[in-house]
């Protein structure tokens, strides 16, 4: 299960801004593909409405769990277009089974097929009758309005191809693993079904690219732990974006753009520049520049920024330990006490739309701020720093190269926050040997690694919070919502007792945010010891055996609104060897050295 935190608002984040857009008379094929989304959605709507008559009768149970699974199927095969073009409604389906906190604070509460499975499975809940009455009711609602939303919407080929190739990508990141089915269990039938209706769109425009080994390939796998997600992704889906990504630039489609983390003309997932750095900036002109990287890294390294002059960002961020400090928690500005947390990771900071554990930076700029002007970390004031700045003839020179403004007289706060959230947006690398290898390196990646690759997304569940290929939690494939999750940390190796920091509860407040953190990438953890947000791990064993016994409730601690299953993995020693094998091959190349 999962917390989700926030949702990050951009302008055309829904695309339902986009889907507005009339740049020329509806494209044929796309009005061929509209018939068929009515039809699919009058489809879901009749499976909702046999689910409610078959609710009615309680003694076929399982009669009403198969028809439960045809509502599933049913959504899956017009979810490419539901999820790209009414994300909203989308979500009132097939969100989360939690609350969920906006950036504003309005709390959602869960609604949809996950809130149904979990009345329905392993049994129908006699308790749960009119809750289920209320979702089934809601559910023929958000049917309809996928109807009416399609009979109106005016669908371009651009588009189209995009949310098809997004499909993909989902079914790739978070399709395989039974994130939306844990309890009904059935991923690679609904995934076949998604992958199936892709197919039939796509055949409005050519028999290319050829979706039927990949749809058999999910129709008849392995059992859920010994399905080769790895063979999946670069045998059949890697290929079948990379098709995609060739047949749009052969129908000359429009280059319609706009700001978001998943570049639109990314073949794969891994294509060496398929993720934009600059996604979570407030404006396009706040974007990182070789000018401003340069001076943010000046800055970084710089001592004036702290209130006594001694420590600078590099005093935790160390760039020789994959920019964190190689310490439980580091001491204050004082050097006296500890610090609150755990120093993680700068390096793909930039990939996420919120920072710190709980959450409370929307922005690089707003945790830059935050640092500087925290009384434990650096205790320094922004205002002093600007003017200490503009008395330094080096760095006078050098902001009125990056910022440039007539007549200036002095140096803008946000221009030191923008540069340095530059140089941290720098830091963005996606180059370990896992990457060479889902790019066509065959040999990149020993077996044992492989083999814990599928572990990964497979039996050890860690895909379901640290989504492939950023292994950080923002939701693939739209990348705008981060997750959170509950996880039950003990405040000490072995102990019974939860870490008292309450986490994004401090922030957000709800009893479902108690003792919430941001799930961190996973990436370059084997650099980054010690782990938690309160470093209470020592090594990634620890950390492994940790998952394996459940979380904190796994391992006797009382924590009722742990998000993470409490049911043992049930790891072999070899299956947990081959978990860290392969998270040692998530480590990056990065070259940066002090000014």
């Amino acid at each position: 299960m999962r917390s989700i935190s926030k949702l990050i608002i951009f302008g055309l984040l829904g695309l339902v801004t986009v889907s507005l857009l009339s740049l020329r008379q509806p494209d044929i094929p796309a009005v061929q593909i509209k018939q068929q989304l009515i039809h699919q959605a009058d489809d879901l709507l009749s499976e909702v409405k046999l689910l409610r008559a078959t609710k009615k009768d309680r003694t076929q149970s399982q009669l009403f769990q198969q028809q439960f699974r045809k509502v599933r199927l049913a959504y899956k095969r017009l979810e490419w277009a539901t999820e790209y073009f009414v994300p909203l409604t989308a979500r009132q389906v097939n969100g989360p089974p939690v609350p969920e906190t906006e950036l504003s604070g309005l709390v959602t509460q869960p609604s949809g097929l996950q809130v149904i499975e979990q009345y329905i499975f392993p049994h129908p809940d006699p308790n749960k009758k009119q809750e289920l009455e209320d979702l089934l009711s809601q559910m023929e609602i958000n049917a309809s309005e996928f109807s009416a939303y399609f009979q109106k919407a005016d669908l371009h080929d651009w588009q189209i191809m995009d949310a098809v190739k997004m499909e993909i990508f989902r079914i790739e990141t978070i399709g395989l693993n039974d994130f939306d089915d844990p309890l009904s269990k059935r991923c690679f039938a609904e995934s076949a079904a998604a992958l199936q209706s892709v197919k039939e769109a796509t055949d409005h425009y050519a028999p290319l690219p050829d979706f039927d080994p990949a749809i058999r390939y999910l129709q008849y796998p392995a059992t859920f732990d010994l399905f080769d997600r790895a063979a999946f992704i670069t045998q059949y889906a890697n290929p079948l974006t990379r098709s995609l990504q060739t047949l749009k630039t052969k129908l000359k489609l429009p280059d319609v753009r706009y700001n978001r983390l998943l570049n639109q003309d990314a073949a794969t997932l891994f294509d060496k520049n398929a993720f934009n750095r600059n996604a979570f900036t407030a404006e396009l002109g706040d974007s990182a520049t070789n000018e401003k990287i340069a001076l943010g890294k000046k800055l970084f390294f710089d001592t004036m920024l702290s209130g006594n002059g001694k420590r600078s960002c590099a005093s935790c961020h160390q760039p020789n330990l994959a920019f964190t400090d190689g310490l439980i928690k580091n001491l204050d500005v004082t050097g006296k006490r500890m610090i609150r947390r755990n120093t993680p990771s700068l390096i793909n900071a930039a990939l996420q739309p919120a920072q710190f554990y709980d959450l409370r930076a929307p922005s690089l700029e707003d945790q830059v701020m935050s640092v500087v002007q925290n009384k434990e970390e650096m205790h320094g004031d922004m205002l002093l720093t600007t003017n200490k700045l503009w008395r330094d003839s080096s760095y006078r020179k050098l902001f009125s190269l990056t910022y440039p403004q007539k007549d200036r007289i002095r140096i803008d706060t946000f221009e030191v926050m923008n540069a340095l959230a530059s140089y941290v947006r720098s830091l963005t690398v996606l180059n370990s040997r896992f990457d060479s290898y889902m790019q066509g390196d065959q040999h990149a990646l020993k077996n044992a690694e492989i083999r814990g690759f599928n572990l990964f997304m497979g039996k050890a569940r860690c895909a379901t919070c640290h989504y492939l290929p950023l292994f950080n939690s923002v939701l693939p494939p739209r990348y705008v919502q981060i997750e959170a999750e509950v996880i039950g940390v003990p405040q000490k190796r072995n102990g019974k007792r939860i870490d008292p920091d309450l986490g994004l509860y401090s922030i957000q407040g709800g009893d479902f945010n108690r003792h919430a953190f941001k799930s961190t990438t996973v990436r370059n953890t084997a650099l980054t010891a010690p782990y938690m947000h309160n470093g209470v791990f020592r090594t990634l064993e620890e950390v492994v055996d940790f998952y394996n016994k459940g979380g904190g409730a796994g391992t006797g601690i009382r924590i009722p609104n742990q998000t993470l299953d409490e049911a043992p993995l049930q790891l072999t020693k070899k299956e947990k060897a081959n978990l860290i094998d392969f998270i040692k091959s998530l480590n990056s190349h990065l070259n940066h050295t002090p000014s």
